[in-house]
């Protein structure tokens, strides 16, 4: 799912699920790499954690309040809250050790 500043909260704060953030920006080229992974991650967990893509570009405010400097980097959130991050196009296995460790 694609977020923006303006359903930011309730799509990722105020949501049941933990949700994983990919912030990333249109001229990433490792954004467009780790796509496929994010997707497959999001089928196979479905109901457990939520996806969820941020443009860093067009919505600024949220990436330096959280503060993001490098992409894609990657934000886990749980009840409102910012859990860990991890940066860069990783593996699968990378990104489900990731969410298992943090769920």
């Amino acid at each position: 799912m694609a977020v923006d500043e303006q359903t930011f909260p309730s799509e990722v704060l105020q949501s049941e699920l933990p949700v994983l953030v990919d912030f990333w920006t249109t001229w990433c080229a490792p954004c467009k790499v780790v796509l496929p992974v994010i997707e497959e991650l999001a089928a196979e967990m479905a109901g457990k954690v939520r996806f969820a893509k941020l443009d860093a570009e067009t919505n600024q405010a949220l990436a330096v309040r959280y503060r993001v400097a490098s992409f894609p980097t990657f934000v886990l959130f749980r009840g409102g809250q910012m859990v860990d991050r991890t940066l860069g196009a990783q593996s699968k296995s990378h990104f489900r050790a990731f969410l298992e460790r943090n769920l």
